[in-house]
């Protein structure tokens, strides 16, 4: 017999009650709810107050350890900071205070308006500030300032940029220089497996000489705590010209670096020592001694309260020692002040509104932007950072290019049109187009006269393969070298078979004799095969002319400071910067007096 549930007779008010969906009342009795008991007040009116304050102080100095905020109107992150300081007091007071929430988000806005006062008035104060600022900073009220931030100067290119000596041209790009750099640490066993390298190397000149150079970073979490004694113990330096690579060690390790923890990392050790200022990131450099440097450019905001980025000096921070000094006016030896991010935005900001902020949007009368992409080069000393300028419907060609000193922010327009970057790099790598090498970033060369792009071909495996340079204004004159001298004899022959320079601006190749006149700075001698021979060098340079006495007989009455005449003979395709000149003979030029 199936079982057959009945529910008949059933009578739910049995159970305690009975059920009721309205609420758990039976038999018409009403079992009244359980009240909340209401939270107590901790302890006096002053006695909370100075808990909030204590704990509103301890959030506020861990917060400021861990996130280094600038105490400073201009500085977005300090609204933030203040703002967060007066939420945790309000929470915190609303708990010691015994406050119930019954009266939801309304009822606790209430009370902070009431016993909140001062955090209330400070919120509603920073919020005004806040939007004033932003509103002076509003580049359509102000596009004027904002295109003023960078006073360019015109500029004649073939008067004002020099033709530079090949070891002067950096031939590496960062890539590169990185992977050179990995490679030589990993030659030293005992650095390989504690230290790492920065990877962000900063191109200056030292000694003359364009490098990059970078810090070591500790290899993981351990390896700082086991080594952190001693510091980081080396930095690299990467010569742009020569492709080597070297790891100088220090007498005493650097405790000062972005790498740190702690006290001594670079960015809590700026906050402390200069609590209200604002840096751009910092950058690793060396002085002329090799001594290792933190460059900490300090942020101004110039428009407003936000707008208008700028430079005003930096404070040099002392690798090793941590001692730190704030510069307005920096030091020659600093190469790198003014970041490439901010001479571009600044340049676009003249590009756009030079003509007013509705000539940005309708017409776009004479409105430029640089071009995706810039390099470096070393000149009087300094490093240049290069960019193009194109118009702003981006025709693939360029209308000029800028130059401009990162250590002084001085800046030109070259008015050149021609090919912009990337199609110089294509016409580059069309020339070469079996080998698949790629074209790096291009620097802007003058070569008998013209303006040029010059670049380096890498290979698959990110060495450097070739030189190509390609003419900015034809781009179709292009030529390669397997030698930078090569490529440039190659070129200045594609210029003259083009009509662009003249025959006689050609170099002269490898074993022409050529003739040049100037000071003898330096003389000496030495007896090879029977015959003495007499090493000069005259100023300027740091080769020496090798005089056979068996064939130039007069080279006995050289003298230091004769101002001679002289020919030689090159055996490759230049006259070495380092190095001995085979001379064919003199003259003197003020022989009578």
């Amino acid at each position: 017999m199936p079982f057959v549930f009945q529910f008949g007779g059933f009578d739910p008010g049995a159970f305690g009650g009975g059920f009721n969906p309205e609420g758990f009342q039976g038999g018409g009795a009403s079992r009244s709810r359980k009240a909340r008991k209401p939270r107590r007040a901790v302890g006096g009116v002053f006695s909370r107050t100075i808990l909030n304050l204590l704990v509103t102080l301890v959030f506020g100095l861990v917060y400021f350890y861990l996130e280094l905020p600038a105490i400073n109107l201009h500085a977005e992150e300090f609204y933030v900071f203040v703002f967060l300081l007066c939420a945790v007091y309000c929470v915190c007071a609303a708990f010691t205070s015994g406050f119930q929430t019954d009266g939801g988000l309304k009822g606790y806005f209430g009370f902070v308006r009431k016993q909140c006062a001062i955090p209330f008035l400070t919120v509603v104060a920073l919020a005004a500030v806040l939007a004033l600022g932003v509103l002076s900073s509003w580049v359509v009220l102000r596009a004027g300032s904002y295109s003023e931030l960078l006073p360019i100067q015109a500029g004649d290119f073939t008067a004002e940029v020099e033709e530079i000596s090949y070891d002067q041209i950096p031939m590496l790009d960062a890539d590169s220089a990185a992977r050179l750099g990995t490679r030589k640490l990993g030659e030293l066993a005992d650095m390989v497996s504690q230290f790492e390298i920065l990877p962000t190397y900063t191109q200056i000149n030292y000694q003359g000489r364009p490098v990059r150079v970078t810090s070591l970073r500790y290899g993981d979490l351990i390896k700082w705590f086991t080594n952190r004694g001693d510091g980081l113990p080396a930095y690299i330096i990467i010569d742009m010209v020569s492709q080597e690579a070297e790891v100088v060690r220090l007498a005493e390790g650097m405790k000062y670096t972005v790498a740190e923890h702690f006290g001594r990392n670079l960015y809590r050790h700026l906050r402390f020592h200069y609590p209200t200022m604002m840096f751009d990131e910092p950058v690793f450099e060396i002085n002329e001694e090799g001594t290792p440097y933190w460059v900490c450019s300090r942020i101004v905001r110039t428009i407003g309260l936000f707008g208008g980025i700028d430079v005003k000096g930096a404070v040099l921070v002392n690798a090793v020692t941590g001692e730190s000094e704030y510069h307005e006016q920096v030091p020659n030896w600093v190469d790198r002040l003014y970041s490439a991010d901010i001479i571009v935005q600044q340049y676009d900001y003249y590009g756009m509104y030079h003509n007013g902020f509705l000539n940005s949007m309708f017409g776009q009368k004479d409105v430029t932007v640089t071009t995706d992409g810039y390099n470096y080069i070393a000149m009087e000393d300094d490093v240049y950072m290069y960019t193009g300028v194109t118009s702003v419907t981006s025709d693939e060609s360029n209308i000029g290019f800028i130059l401009s000193n990162q250590r002084t922010k001085d800046t030109r327009f070259y008015p050149i049109a021609g090919a912009e970057e990337f199609s110089a790099m294509d016409s580059a790598q069309s020339q070469v187009q079996m080998m698949n090498y790629k074209a790096t970033f291009p620097l802007l060369l003058n070569i008998a006269g013209q303006p040029t792009y010059f670049m380096a071909l890498k290979g698959a495996d990110g060495l450097v393969k070739m030189f190509a340079m390609v003419n900015v204004q034809q781009y179709d004159v292009v030529s390669t070298g397997s030698t930078v001298a090569e490529c440039e004899m190659n070129y200045r022959q594609t210029l003259a078979h083009r009509g662009l320079i003249a025959a006689g601006e050609q170099k002269p190749a490898a074993g022409d004799a050529q003739e040049q006149e100037g000071i003898v700075a330096e003389i000496r001698s030495a007896v090879i095969g029977g015959n003495t021979h007499y090493y000069v060098r005259m100023e300027n340079s740091l080769g020496y002319l090798d005089f056979n006495s068996a064939e130039v007989p007069l080279a006995v009455l050289l003298n230091v400071r004769d101002h001679i005449r002289y020919t030689y003979v090159l055996e490759g395709a230049e006259f070495p910067s380092h190095g001995i000149v085979p001379a064919t003979g003199f003259e003197h030029i003020d022989w009578d007096n």
